[in-house]
């Protein structure tokens, strides 16, 4: 009995239970769960409706459809290499990574079909560009300056795409063999040229230190004659004041002690040897000791 009324009570509420059924299908339909790191892109009849973000959205069941999914995390694109030609003529193999994200996801899926390749082409060709507007010497040295100019450059070729490019940078500049083996000529010439110039200075430095020393000497030595002709000149004042104030027995006073002094200095010397005096040697010592003795007076 019970199963017969279970039976006549759904055949009765059928189709308020398809309803109820139904209408459960539409509120599931019409939630979308969009995760932190993607952007749903909703068309309504085949027509760009609308751009979920992350988060809890409605959309109208039937009408609306997510059509595409897209990540907005940075990618990064598969490092690439092009040839190029620098404004010397030298050809070079440039090694190349683009790390980028989608910023409008609208743009990005209705306005190109292969963002990575197009991203790719667009920087070979404007790597080509700006390389072919420096020297190979540029490109080497100025590496960073290159990078800042490809990612602007970059950044306005795909702006239209609703693309950001994070970052641009260039792996290795390659040459190849014979460039690289006028350039270890150089190189070694450039060595060869700086030894030679740093011994020329060295020599030059040399030369100058020993001017200087030759100069200081003459100068010290020009010093030890002027002070030496200071005292001769002091002595000799003092010699003529003495004179001036004594008469001229000081002046014989002198000469005799200075005869005195330089036979002491003969006798004093080492060894068996004859010394021969003057003549008037012995009246020197005469004068000399005669003059003590009206001195001591």
């Amino acid at each position: 009995m019970t199963e017969e009324l279970l039976l006549s009570l759904l055949t009765q509420n059928i189709i308020y239970i398809l309803g109820a059924i139904f209408l459960i299908i539409l509120i599931f339909k019409g939630i979308r769960i969009v995760p932190q790191s993607e952007k749903y892109v909703v068309e309504r009849f085949g027509r760009l409706h609308a751009v979920l973000g992350p988060g809890i959205n409605f959309i109208v069941p039937l009408l609306d459809s997510v059509a595409h999914k897209v990540s907005i995390l940075e990618r990064q694109l598969p490092n690439a290499s092009q040839d190029a030609i620098t404004k010397d003529n030298v050809l070079v193999q440039i090694d190349t990574s683009v790390f980028y994200r989608i910023l409008e996801p609208e743009k990005t899926v209705y306005r190109i079909r292969d963002v990575d390749g197009a991203i790719a082409t667009t920087v070979a060709g404007i790597v080509r560009a700006e390389i072919g507007k420096m020297d190979l010497d540029e490109v080497q040295s100025n590496r960073s300056q290159l990078i800042d100019q490809i990612q602007n450059s970059v950044e306005s070729a795909v702006d239209d795409w609703g693309i950001e490019v994070t970052r641009a940078e260039i792996l290795d500049v390659n040459l190849d063999q014979a460039t690289r083996d006028a350039m270890l000529q150089q190189l070694n010439a450039e060595r060869a040229r700086r030894a030679q110039v740093t011994e020329a200075e060295g020599q030059k430095r040399s030369v100058e230190l020993a001017a200087d020393a030759e100069l200081y000497a003459a100068e010290q030595t020009a010093k030890a004659r002027r002070i030496q002709a200071d005292a001769e000149a002091y002595a000799t004042e003092v010699v003529a004041k003495a004179i001036a104030e004594n008469g001229l027995e000081a002046a014989q006073y002198q000469v005799a002690l200075k005869q005195v002094e330089a036979l002491n200095a003969l006798g004093a010397g080492e060894g068996k040897q004859t010394i021969l005096v003057p003549a008037n040697a012995i009246e020197a010592f005469g004068n000399a000791f005669n003059m003590l003795k009206g001195s001591g007076k």
